[in-house]
């Protein structure tokens, strides 16, 4: 049986001050008028029903998922003691799913991805879960890029595997982290390399086997774990397997050390939704460039993006490349050239007791 497994346990920090420690990112409505994670459930529910979807999560969002998404229940959610990365997140489903259902095979989502059309990415998901239940592979979806990004990691393509419906799958000849700005445009002017999603598609059997064979030390102490797995002892012992585990993602960890990894082309409309530069990618503009969301009035204003999620106005008057945000009793400015960067804005307020209570 197939299985969705929603990464949902990162912090958004880019998206400050909208995004913030009780309300993360993917809890935030910013590409719809639904959250990023209501968009990622519902994605999928034509191959996955909500009963087979498993929400990995930091355990203070529980019960704001509980209270958000009516269709979700206590059964539908794994929350994480700490956050360990996504090798560690993806084992503890594994590990669960294994234990239901040996035949268990997941398709492994983030909560933060803008995905059009959502057919063709179900076309996409079939084809890998139709070898995933078949063969043991690993498989990731790469994206066609459609500019040379140096903020996405990229598959290299190596043969082509097979036709899979109308997908094409290939080998995975490498993985490149981050590239900086020349690598990034060789790579895609080559046409062989695609952008690392992080959608993957395995049964559980076959993830838990290669933690195994890349990373045995947090194999054993899943197979500890999966023992209590239903009994009174489950959470102390998911609070010691988080407690001795390694933080690593399942790139680094499994992906790039395995040999049975395949990649599925997408040609979708796919975007990681990393921060507020993102939203010009997919907001309508104005004539002057700016993207407006919420009450503004700009004057002489241009290539500005404005959100104003408070009951007062934005005016602007006579500037450019800057990012605007009020919400709640914060107001943030930057220069878009440094709107990636709003990390340091949260390392100064949390120097401060005062100035801590609003990240």
């Amino acid at each position: 049986m197939v299985y969705g497994v929603i990464l949902a346990g990162g912090k958004g920090e880019r998206f400050w001050p909208l995004s913030r420690a009780d309300r993360p990112k993917q809890f935030l409505k910013l590409t719809s008028d639904k959250t990023m994670l209501q968009e990622t459930i519902d994605r999928v529910l034509p191959l996955i029903p909500i009963e087979n979807i498993r929400i990995v999560t930091s355990s203070e969002m529980r019960q704001f998922i509980l209270d958000s998404r009516g269709n979700v229940k206590e059964e539908n959610i794994l929350c994480e003691p700490v956050g360990r990365n996504t090798c560690a997140a993806i084992g503890l489903a594994a590990a669960h799913l294994l234990k239901e259902d040996p035949d268990a095979v997941m398709v492994v989502l983030s909560a933060d991805h803008l995905i059009r059309p959502a057919e063709k990415l179900l076309e996409i998901l079939k084809a890998g879960t139709a070898i995933a239940s078949a063969e043991d592979r690993l498989i990731t979806i790469g994206i066609t890029p459609t500019r040379p990004e140096t903020d996405y990691g990229y598959i290299k393509l190596g043969d082509m595997y097979k036709h899979e419906g109308d997908c094409i799958v290939y080998n995975v000849s490498g993985f490149t982290e981050k590239p900086n700005a020349q690598v990034a445009h060789e790579y895609y002017y080559s046409h062989n390399y695609l952008w690392n999603s992080g959608m993957f598609v395995w049964s559980a059997e076959s993830i838990l086997k290669a933690i195994g064979t890349c990373q045995p030390e947090m194999s054993q102490l899943l197979s500890v774990y999966s023992q209590d797995i239903g009994t009174e002892t489950e959470t102390a012992s998911r609070n010691e397997l988080y407690q001795k585990t390694v933080s690593i993602s399942i790139d680094f960890a499994v992906l790039e050390n395995a040999e049975n990894v395949l990649t599925i082309k997408g040609d979708i409309i796919w975007d990681d939704i990393g921060g507020w530069r993102a939203l010009e990618r997919y907001k309508e503009m104005d004539r002057d460039h700016n993207v407006v969301i919420g009450d503004a009035v700009m004057v002489e204003t241009y290539e500005t993006t404005v959100y104003n999620n408070s009951e007062g106005i934005i005016t602007t008057l006579g500037v450019s490349d800057l990012v605007i945000v009020r919400t709640d009793n914060i107001t943030m400015v930057a220069h878009r050239t440094k709107a990636a960067e709003i990390k340091k804005i949260l390392d100064k307020l949390e120097e401060n007791e005062k100035t801590r209570q609003h990240l």
